[in-house]
């Protein structure tokens, strides 16, 4: 399997019903694959940082076994509307 940022996108969309999904491939200015996400889901409702980063971290346990960077930013609905009025 192949880790890509397509595959990464569908991955959060279908596992825990991302709703705007943001990847960008890092690797580029790194020695090994990397990327950076931003992750909008109603299932982030109510729960901390940390849970919410757990959800990712388990909805990707298998690519991140071959990847070296994994930067995420995960944000409720509500979050995600107010970052984009500002």
């Amino acid at each position: 399997m192949a880790v890509t940022t397509d595959h990464i996108r569908e991955k959060l969309r279908a596992e825990i019903g991302a709703i705007h999904v943001e990847v960008e491939d890092t690797s580029s200015s790194r020695c090994a694959l990397s990327f950076k996400v931003l992750v909008v889901s109603p299932q982030f409702e109510g729960k901390p940082l940390l849970q919410r980063h757990r959800m990712v971290n388990t909805c990707l346990a298998s690519e991140l076994k071959e990847i070296h960077a994994f930067e995420q930013k995960t944000l409720t609905l509500e979050q995600w509307e107010k970052q984009k009025q500002q």
